[in-house]
């Protein structure tokens, strides 16, 4: 490498993508440094799929109690410690953000925990004042919460940030968006026993997700007591004792003692110095990249979620990985973004795969589709009204599935598998000769054989 510089590669930003970067890179003879202004491993890691998912974990315990009942436990009074799920939540992030140290420093990566901005091309400002430079310059920034700044009393909310930092649980919470941190929040607000209501503008939850999972899931959280609104938009928040007012445009008003806002993401690029280096920024934000994640300044790359391509920790993860190995590695590497698994950790469930019916109906001709609904087994003792869902979208002419998607228990998992299934170009007949697992779930996606018709 060049002795021009510093250092071969400097990365901003020490979240998934980053943190692959760097110790591929590094693995590959470069020598490389990385920037991180808050901790190691970024939103996924600190505040974000980790510690959200062993809040879903906490959450569902409330129903598992009850549904013990049906299988001949007796109920005794249990009770629960907000403050004790955040100090065993916070132990096991502080683990894995030293563990994220380690790997990165043992990948002989070394790790500078200032802020980072750029100067030029070559050149990076440390918070300290400090310059150095580099032959390549790697932005991971990820994406910050959006509140919309506009909203009178935008001040007095919360995002999934400080959710996971609250001293304690509000009676009740006001959640505003329709998305998957939305989503995923009500169901951990709501199954710690905070009365919980849903704001969304669209029509349906989830947008871009299949309609049979936006309308089974909606309906599954509706059952649960989750009161969903949509078609609906906050016009204020103002401060109410020690909780708040919401009003919404339609005049509709409501007391709560949080209001959460999980509006989306933006890409963190706000004075990182980006115009500096010539790196072009589309008007949403996102640094433009090519195929191979590198910028309009040639020798700058982008990776993960600030690029705004496909927002998902595994994708930065593989993104930062092909850029290593195309850089450093001498293997031009492009990703993939098409047939991408993906869960939602709401609850129910959601594992979804491929395209949506709708999506297939548009690119395609002849389309089959092939769903069931049914009751999962273990809730014929416990007693608990709630169905699980499974749909095939098929192309008709080649039998090829398209699409997997499910809303039920165990569907991330379930979703993992099946993406293999699909972009090895699995057909339906493939489906229909794979011996079913019984009893299971997951055997319905291999014994669904009627295909659905629309009622006239």
């Amino acid at each position: 490498m060049s002795n021009s510089f510093n250092y071969d590669l400097f990365v901003i930003g020490a979240g998934s993508g980053g943190v692959r970067a760097a110790r591929t890179a590094a693995k590959h003879g470069a020598k490389v440094a990385v920037a991180e202004e808050y901790r190691v491993g970024g939103t996924c890691v600190i505040r974000g799929c980790v510690p959200k998912k062993l809040l879903v974990y906490a959450s569902k315990f409330a129903e598992e109690f009850e549904d013990a009942i049906g299988f001949g436990w007796t109920s005794e009074k249990v009770s629960f410690d907000w403050p004790t799920l955040i100090e065993n939540k916070d132990r096991e992030i502080d683990r894995l953000n030293k563990a994220y140290i380690r790997n990165l420093e043992g990948a002989g990566a070394e790790l500078v925990l200032e802020r980072a901005e750029v100067l030029d091309r070559n050149t990076v400002q440390l918070a300290s004042g400090k310059t150095v430079t580099a032959k390549y310059i790697l932005i991971a920034t990820g994406a910050t919460p959006f509140v919309p700044r506009h909203l009178p009393g935008h001040e007095l909310a919360i995002t999934s940030n400080e959710a996971f930092q609250l001293d304690k649980l509000p009676r009740r919470i006001c959640i505003v968006g329709g998305g998957y941190i939305a989503v995923e929040f009500a169901g951990i607000f709501h199954g710690l026993g905070v009365e919980t209501i849903l704001i969304y503008r669209g029509e349906k939850i989830l947008r871009g997700f299949d309609e049979d999972l936006r309308d089974h899931l909606a309906a599954e959280m509706q059952k649960k007591g989750i009161e969903i609104r949509t078609g609906a938009h906050v016009s204020r928040i103002d401060k109410s004792g020690e909780g708040v007012r919401v009003t919404l445009e339609d005049g509709a008003a409501f007391g709560a003692g949080q209001i959460m806002f999980a509006t989306g993401r933006i890409p963190n690029v706000a004075g990182l110095g980006l115009e500096n280096a010539g790196v072009h920024v589309t008007p949403h934000y996102a640094v433009e990249v090519d195929e191979y994640s590198r910028t309009t300044a040639d020798n700058i790359y982008a990776v993960g979620d600030v690029t705004n391509r496909v927002n998902l920790t595994p994708v930065a993860i593989r993104e930062g990985h092909a850029f290593a190995d195309t850089v450093f590695g001498g293997k031009d590497t492009k990703v993939d973004h098409k047939l991408i698994p993906t869960a939602v950790f709401s609850q129910p469930e959601i594992g979804t795969v491929g395209l949506t019916e709708a999506e297939a109906r548009a690119t395609l001709g002849k389309i089959d589709i092939y769903k069931s609904s049914f009751r999962p087994m273990k809730h014929t003792l416990s007693g608990r009204d709630e169905r699980m869902m499974m749909k095939l979208v098929v192309d008709g002419e080649t039998d090829r599935v398209l699409g997997c998607h499910i809303c039920g228990p165990d569907a991330g998992e379930m979703a993992q598998l099946l993406g293999i299934s699909l972009r090895l170009g699995a057909r339906k007949s493939d489906f229909d000769a794979t011996m079913a697992v019984h009893p299971t779930a997951s055997e319905e996606l291999v014994t669904m054989r009627d295909k659905w018709v629309a009622k006239a």
